[in-house]
């Protein structure tokens, strides 16, 4: 794979985690607007669940996070190491 098509995997695969963090922070929104919901109903079986699912999800929220960072500084240290030329004509 030359550097042109690493780098625009890369790229492709930062896109996939933002989109994957951006679905974990989507649930997390709807577990808490469930847990509001469940204060007015008081279902124990929410009550005792949906805190542990929260937390679950908070967590995996956080590793993406940090597997996010840590990748975006691999990018650009392969994008430092492989400076790859603008395509199109020169002038």
């Amino acid at each position: 794979m030359d550097p042109r098509q690493k780098l625009n995997l890369m790229d492709k695969i930062s896109r996939e985690l933002d989109d994957l963090k951006n679905s974990q922070t989507s649930v997390l929104k709807k577990i808490s607007q469930i847990e509001v919901d469940n204060m007015e109903l008081g279902l124990r079986e929410l009550e005792e669940k949906l805190p542990e699912i929260h937390e679950e999800v908070d967590a995996a929220v956080e590793k993406i996070t940090e597997l996010q960072d840590q990748f975006t500084l691999k990018r650009d240290e392969f994008a430092k190491d492989n400076p790859i030329a603008e395509e199109g004509p020169s002038a």
